[in-house]
């Protein structure tokens, strides 16, 4: 990626305002004394609300539609699902608004990458159907990261040929698949919620790191790990065996480290409480990586983003698996 654009690295999102004190007990008394003329109804009922409020939210984290009363129709299976290489597709439908008619559309998700599902339109007459997003939710120790990116693409699904099994539906994409932006996106860090416009600023900046990263572990950096040029179809504990030590040796077991990461008068810096081999960084990483991996950017992308990197790393694997084609029979 010679004279790529330098990502920046990612400023911490600052976290929510701590509560004050708590209120004297004049007030409590005097909101004890409007609560019991509200009734034992109206208590009970505000009990309930916080209750589905606080479900709603940890419900809210998953992008399966249940907010739009999203249904899926039938369920679609290759014959090896379940053994980590399979793929299964959904027809959903949700109301159009309140009182409004079905909408129907199509699901995909390939079992390689849980934590995606692909959408698209409901096929036509012919099987044709129209690309929609990426639907991305990827948890890790410290929270979360939850969004929807916008994809251009389209595909089949139309019954297989009469040699299948009885109800067996061919799935194809055709021509590639082409991430656009995303369009939505939520983040959890700890106890900080992140959402709107400031969400979308995070995760939009991430995402063109990812994309600097993966493409230069896919390019000129893949010798560094002794990883093929352009993918490998590993999973992703094999991913991160492989990658992590030669990313990050500075935060990697003792035993991992790749040999000669260090030389004698390497210089340090420090920061998010490692001490990083800036010597090495100049050494084996492209100038636009450099600041994002010295800063500690680097590493808390890894960590809090593993999936996506991954995901990102075997794009082209992922097209080329739907774009060969599948056929998959009635699971429900």
């Amino acid at each position: 990626m010679t004279g790529a654009a330098r990502p920046a690295p990612e400023k911490s999102a600052a976290p929510d305002a701590q509560a004050q004190a708590a209120a004297p007990a004049k007030g409590a008394a005097q909101a004890a004394v409007r609560l019991a003329a509200w009734g034992c109804a109206a208590a009970a009922l505000a009990l309930a609300l916080a209750g589905c409020a606080a479900l709603a939210e940890r419900a809210g984290r998953a992008l399966d539609g249940s907010a739009f009363a999203q249904r899926s129709d039938a369920v679609y299976r290759t014959a090896g699902h379940g053994g980590g290489s399979g793929i299964e597709a959904q027809r959903l439908r949700s109301r159009g608004g309140r009182g409004g008619e079905w909408e129907y559309s199509l699901a995909i998700l390939p079992e390689r990458f849980p934590s995606v599902k692909i959408r698209a339109s409901a096929p036509d007459e012919s099987g044709a159907f129209i690309l929609a997003s990426l639907d991305y939710l990827g948890g890790n120790e410290h929270g979360w990261n939850e969004f929807s990116m916008d994809l251009f693409g389209s595909g089949m699904f139309a019954p297989a040929d009469p040699g299948a099994a009885e109800g067996a539906m061919a799935l194809s994409v055709r021509g590639g698949i082409e991430p656009v932006q995303i369009s939505f996106g939520r983040i959890r860090r700890y106890d900080t919620r992140i959402a709107g416009e400031q969400a979308l600023s995070y995760l939009r900046n991430r995402g063109e790191r990812i994309l600097a990263l993966t493409e230069w572990m896919r390019g000129q950096g893949a010798e560094m790990a002794g990883a093929a040029a352009g993918g490998s179809a590993e999973s992703i504990a094999e991913f991160e065996r492989r990658w992590r030590p030669a990313l990050f040796p500075e935060a990697s077991r003792r035993r991992h480290r790749p040999p000669g990461w260090q030389q004698a008068g390497d210089r340090r810096s420090r920061a998010g409480g490692i001490a990083w081999n800036a010597c090495r960084t100049a050494r084996a990483f492209p100038e636009h990586l450099r600041e994002v991996r010295d800063s500690g950017t680097l590493l808390r992308d890894w960590e809090e983003a593993l999936e996506w990197i991954h995901l990102k790393y075997e794009w082209d694997s992922l097209a080329e698996a739907l774009s060969r084609g599948a056929v998959l029979e009635r699971a429900r």
